[in-house]
């Protein structure tokens, strides 16, 4: 299961987690979001900080290729009308029925699955240091944080997580973005991440499960609609206010997500 899940705001939710406070990672948001937070305020700002982690505002604008143009567009608007009209309402009762904590260790439990591929990526890139610490981070949460419910790695121990993925691996050897490319159910993504999705699910541990065809893996998709509902549940409202204050959510979602994937690139 990879760390994308499918929502309009894939590219942030992609980035870290919501115990995921790493104060170490940047997202880089264009100069349109920065109008954006001089229209909602502090509170709204201070909310999407906690939301993402550090934010570092990019000043600077620049030009993203976009050959597939009229398809991510039509592709982005499909997305955006599952998220109001399935994904938000279905997630909204979810959340009234499960408190907030529950959720919160629900998505720890999620998180501390995908070991598997932040650490071969981790491996994959020379990065030893966060081999060690990722390997660290598993055996302490799966078994006193209870199978990953709790992170005390973190909390006692300040052992971080290193967000890696095949695409990363590719862009750290010098791959190209390709296209920007809006997935179905997925959201924003790039032809280079997207090549990069089927190494990473086949790396996540509820592949080793069931040993049918992924594509009708009962548990493999049951799980998926689980941490994609959980998900959507501890960040309602966030999407709502970068669009109703973006001049072109589109252009917004796809400039952000290739500037954060350059800043994971980079680090």
């Amino acid at each position: 299961m990879s760390d994308i899940s499918f929502s309009p705001i894939a590219e942030y939710q992609e980035c870290c987690s919501q115990d995921d406070n790493s104060s170490d990672r940047m997202n880089l948001i264009p100069d349109r979001y920065i109008f954006a937070q001089e229209k909602t305020g502090a509170e709204d700002f201070n909310a999407f900080e906690k939301e993402f982690g550090d934010v570092t505002l990019d000043t600077q604008e620049k030009d993203v290729s976009d050959p597939l143009g009229g398809y991510n567009r039509f592709m982005f608007n499909v997305n955006d009308k599952l998220y109001f009209w399935i994904l938000k309402p279905v997630a909204s009762g979810y959340g009234a029925v499960i408190p907030e904590g529950g959720r919160v260790g629900i998505s720890r439990f999620f998180k501390n699955l995908s070991f598997p591929v932040r650490f071969v990526n981790n491996v994959l890139q020379g990065k030893l240091k966060r081999v060690g610490i990722e390997t660290a981070r598993f055996v302490v949460n799966t078994t006193v944080g209870i199978l990953g419910l709790f992170d005390p790695a973190d909390e006692w121990c300040d052992l971080k997580p290193y967000e890696e993925d095949f695409g990363q691996t590719l862009g750290h050897y010098g791959a190209g973005d390709g296209a920007p490319l809006q997935l179905p159910l997925l959201g924003p993504s790039n032809l280079r991440d997207t090549v990069g999705l089927v190494p990473d699910t086949f790396l996540h541990p509820i592949n080793f499960i069931y040993q049918g065809s992924q594509v009708v893996n009962p548990i493999f998709w049951g799980a998926f609609i689980l941490e994609t509902v959980n998900k959507t549940s501890l960040r309602i409202g966030v999407y709502e206010n970068l669009k109703k204050e973006a001049l072109d959510p589109y252009t917004l979602m796809r400039d952000s997500y290739k500037q954060n994937r350059d800043a994971r690139i980079r680090e």
